[in-house]
């Protein structure tokens, strides 16, 4: 199924995108819409999948959770039930931020939000008692340039 989006419907998005806590009224006058279309529109992005939800974006390193983890995993089991327990521990954890399949050498890149070494330490254990693992290796992010949920969504 297709879902027709337009130009107004774009400049809804990257507006909510920019701030989810903007009111019907100011989200209609921030696009030049009335604010009944602009409510209409909004829930039938909503309807449509496109809006998928509103959050509150938080501040990690505040938290002190300031260390960001890429864990790279190489499997040489790849049967239904596997994946099964795998799917089931990772989405266990809630250090894990981002779970991947991927093409290529690796089978799966997962994202996760951690203290330090030693919280990532303790996650990497408890991951490994919970699912059989090939390889995993870990990156630790020196500098985040750029961390955004933001979908382009003038990108055609």
């Amino acid at each position: 199924m297709s879902i027709e989006i337009d130009e107004i419907d774009r400049r809804l998005l990257a507006e909510l995108q920019r701030d989810g806590t903007l009111s019907v009224d100011q989200l209609s006058e921030r696009v030049a819409l009335s604010r009944n279309a602009c409510w209409r529109r909004v829930k039938r992005l909503e309807e449509d999948g496109v809006i998928t939800g509103r959050v509150a974006l938080v501040d990690a390193d505040k938290l002190g959770l300031g260390l960001s983890v890429f864990i790279l995993v190489r499997t040489s089991n790849h049967d239904p039930d596997w994946l099964q327990k795998f799917r089931a521990a990772v989405t266990g954890f809630a250090e894990i931020t981002g779970v991947y399949r991927m093409s290529g050498d690796l089978d799966y890149v997962l994202r996760a939000r951690v203290a330090d070494v030693k919280a990532y330490d303790r996650l990497y254990q408890r991951l490994i008692a919970k699912v059989a693992l090939s390889d995993v290796s870990a990156s630790f992010v020196m500098e985040e340039i750029k961390e955004t949920t933001v979908v382009p969504v003038e990108l055609r």
